[in-house]
C-alpha cells in the first residue's frame, strides 16, 4: 500500500505573507517562552526572500525548539534527537533548489548531536541553523545543558554542576564554519538582520539565538534582555565599523598589552574595527567574558566558500557528461564480480 505525500500548497512568491506561512496547528511552548519571538521573526522574514512557500524545508531534533516545523505552513521535518544535520543535508544535497532551515536547542546540537553539528559546518552544506540557547533542558524538565554555567543548580546537578560550558560560537569556529552570528530573542529588529544576512549567504549559516525559559531558567539573559541594561551590557558588531557600546555610545573594546580585551573610551584611538572576515578576532570575540566585558551581537565571522552540496551536484554532473549512459549502466561498468 502506498501513501501520498501531504503537499503544501503553492502560493505566489511575491504575495507571501507571515500568514501564509503560519499552519493550523495551536503554538504550545510555556508563556514567556523565547520561542514565540523566534517563531514569529521567521516567519515575518522569510517571505521577504522571494521564494516560493513549496521551496522552504525546516528541520528540527528534538526538544522544545524541534516543534517548530509543527506551526511553519511549509514543508517539514521533525527528525530524531542530534540528528537534524545529518537529515539536512541529505535534504539539500537530493534538493538543493530548498531553503533549508534547522531548528534546534544547545542540548539537541550541542550534546549528543554535537558530532553532526559539527560536520555540517565543516562542510558548509547550504543550510541555515537556528540555535535556540536557553542554557537548560527544557522539554526534559530543567536539567543542566552543555551551555550552562558551571555551578549551574538543577536537578541533575542540585549541589551545582561542575562541568565547563560548551560555547557555541567556539565550536562553530573550530569547526571550520563561514557564517557565525549571535542575536538575542526579544530584539525583533536586530533579530530580522541577522536572518536575512544568514539566508544571503552561501554556505551553513548559524544564528545563535540567545533566548529565556521562563519555567526553568528565567533570566539567563537578564542582563541583555532588560533595554535599561542592553546597552552597557551587549556590544553591536558592524563590519567596518568601531566597536563601540555604552548607553551613551562612550565606551570601546581594545586589546591590552597581552593581547586580552579591554573597556577603553570610546575615543581612544585603540579602539578595535570589525572585520567579520578575521577569524583571530572572532575567536577571541567567542572568548569575551568577566565583570564589566560586552557580550558581542551580530555577525561575527563570515566569510565566502563554496557549498557542499554546490560542489557535489557539480561533481555529479561532469561525472554524468564524462560517462554518460543510463544508471543501470554506469552501476555495471567497471570493476565488477558475480557471487555464486
Amino acid at each position: 500500500m502506498s501513501h501520498a505525500l501531504p503537499t503544501v500548497a503553492h502560493t505566489d512568491s511575491s504575495t507571501l505573507t507571515r500568514k501564509d506561512l503560519t499552519s493550523d496547528q495551536e503554538v504550545r511552548w510555556c508563556p514567556g517562552c523565547g520561542d514565540y519571538s523566534i517563531l514569529a521573526q521567521v516567519q515575518r522574514m522569510l517571505p521577504t526572500l522571494g521564494i516560493p512557500r513549496e521551496n522552504f524545508m525546516v528541520v528540527s531534533g528534538i526538544g522544545c525548539s524541534s516543534r517548530f516545523p509543527y506551526y511553519m505552513e511549509t514543508y517539514g521535518m521533525h527528525s530524531i534527537h542530534g540528528r537534524a544535520p545529518a537529515f539536512a543535508t541529505g535534504i539539500k544535497a537530493a534538493r538543493p533548489e530548498l531553503s533549508v532551515w534547522i531548528a534546534t536547542g544547545d542540548g539537541d546540537s550541542l550534546s549528543i548531536g554535537g558530532n553532526h553539528f559539527m560536520h555540517i559546518l565543516r562542510r558548509n552544506v547550504d543550510v541555515n541553523i537556528l540555535l535556540f540557547n536557553n542554557q537548560i533542558y527544557g522539554l526534559t524538565k530543567g536539567q543542566y545543558s552543555p551551555t550552562s554555567e558551571t555551578g549551574k543548580r538543577t536537578y541533575s546537578s542540585p549541589v551545582g554542576s561542575i562541568d565547563y560550558p560548551v560555547e557555541p560560537v567556539q565550536v562553530a569556529l573550530g569547526s571550520s564554519a563561514t557564517f557565525v552570528a549571535r542575536v538575542l530573542d526579544v530584539d525583533a529588529k536586530h533579530f530580522q538582520e541577522m536572518l536575512q544576512r544568514a539566508a544571503d549567504h552561501e554556505g551553513a549559516s548559524l544564528v545563535e539565538i540567545l533566548q529565556n525559559c521562563p519555567i526553568y531558567n528565567d533570566g539567563a539573559f537578564l542582563s541583555l534582555s532588560d533595554k535599561k541594561k542592553r546597552p552597557d551590557n551587549a556590544i553591536y558588531l558592524r563590519n567596518g565599523e568601531r566597536m563601540v557600546f555604552g548607553a551613551d555610545g562612550d565606551k570601546g573594546l581594545a586589546w591590552d598589552s597581552c593581547m586580552d580585551w579591554k573597556v577603553v573610551g570610546a575615543d581612544d584611538d585603540a579602539v578595535l574595527v570589525h572585520d567579520e572576515t578575521n577569524v583571530m578576532q572572532a575567536l577571541a570575540l567567542s572568548r569575551i567574558s568577566g565583570e564589566g566585558m560586552p557580550k558581542p551581537l551580530g555577525v561575527i565571522y563570515a566569510v565566502e566558500r563554496p557549498s557542499y552540496d554546490r560542489l557535489l551536484n557539480e561533481q555529479v554532473k561532469a561525472q554524468r557528461q564524462a560517462k554518460g549512459g543510463t544508471l543501470q549502466e554506469l552501476l555495471e561498468s567497471g570493476g565488477t564480480w558475480t557471487v555464486e
